[in-house]
């Protein structure tokens, strides 16, 4: 019995379209024109076409071995923010080679751009030029401030945001699992004996996180009732004016923060025959050798974030989903000196 399913090629019949253009405007290429495509995607909603999930991956890799050509273009999009902290750079640069990275394997080039005040070009420009040079997928670094990257033409976008939620507009994240980070944290001061953990945090960073350091630090305690809780400290900068009375007035006996600065001010508080508190980093992209922490694989969240894009190009999606969700990585481990060895 012959199938009713609709085709490519049956949608192009009923619409007098060519195979090439209905499958164009299917997968939401900006060559096609914004009529014609709500015009082949409403015929093809109503004929109750669904496209084979495996073609476009098919299709690719029989191109791929039978020709050079790349299969697409990808932008990661900075913000120019002259007021952050010097010590992002790093940080983007690894997410920045973990996209480049995963898109050539995947048969994409990416480029890098910079918008917004001091830069050259406006996010409203920048939005217009890649549309000129047909690209459609984007990821989008964290902002020091409130991201919003509404003003760009979201039906000629699809795009992932590497930080914690984003609403202008709602957009998939990729995001390292701070909550987990603490928790992970908390559980290797434990098992090496400390029984007084303290948190200290700078407010921004807090209310960038939407409280998880803070929430996983306290729910934590709440399970451990054998530990001695410390409040913790958040404030709106780490420094010795706010950290040494914190710390001298509860004296914990280890240090979970993603200041620094924290062990040689813990050092110096410390009295001689009292041992110098344990310091567990949250952060250690830009930490010292021997601190003992949690790198957040930034190059990791990179290589996801292109994966998630490139699937979202091969489905034919543009504009923010209707569902946006959240995907989060595990921090990873780095032994050092600045805490008890294991037992």
């Amino acid at each position: 019995m012959a199938s009713t399913r609709p085709t490519v090629r049956s949608i192009a019949a009923a619409l007098g379209l060519s195979r090439a253009t209905v499958s164009n405007a299917l997968r939401g290429h900006p060559g096609v024109n914004t009529e014609t495509r709500k015009r082949v995607q409403a015929k093809a909603a109503k004929l109750g076409y669904v496209a084979h999930p495996f073609a476009a991956q098919v299709m690719s890799q029989i191109r791929r071995t039978t020709t050079n050509k790349e299969m697409g273009a990808l932008a990661v999009l900075e913000m120019h923010e002259p007021d952050r902290s010097a010590d992002s750079a790093p940080f983007h640069a690894d997410l920045f080679a973990g996209v480049r990275e995963r898109a050539a394997a995947l048969g994409f080039t990416t480029s890098h751009w910079k918008f917004g005040p001091g830069s050259d070009v406006s996010i409203k420009r920048l939005g217009q030029i890649l549309h000129n040079r047909s690209i459609r997928g984007l990821v989008l670094l964290p902002t020091w401030s409130e991201p919003d990257f509404s003003e760009l033409d979201w039906s000629r976008f699809t795009g992932v945001y590497v930080d914690y939620l984003i609403q202008r507009p709602a957009l998939h994240t990729v995001c390292c699992d701070h909550g987990l980070t603490v928790f992970n944290a908390l559980e290797k001061a434990r098992e090496r004996g400390y029984q007084k953990p303290g948190l200290a945090i700078a407010h921004r960073t807090n209310a960038r996180l939407h409280g998880r350091w803070v929430g996983a630090y306290l729910a934590y305690l709440n399970e451990h009732p054998e530990l001695t809780p410390v409040p913790p400290l958040v404030v709106d900068e780490l420094s010795p004016a706010n950290f040494l009375p914190w710390f001298k007035k509860h004296r914990p006996d280890i240090v979970l923060t993603h200041w620094l600065g924290a062990p040689d001010q813990m050092k110096a508080a410390s009295t001689r025959a009292s041992r110098t508190p344990g310091y567990i980093c949250l952060n250690i992209q830009v930490a010292p050798a021997h601190f003992s922490g949690f790198s957040l694989q930034p190059k990791k969240l990179g290589e996801r974030a292109a994966e998630l894009v490139i699937a979202q190009l091969t489905h034919g999606d543009s504009g923010p989903p209707s569902l946006p969700s959240t995907t989060m990585l595990p921090p990873k481990w780095r032994e050092g000196a600045t805490l008890r060895p294991p037992p």
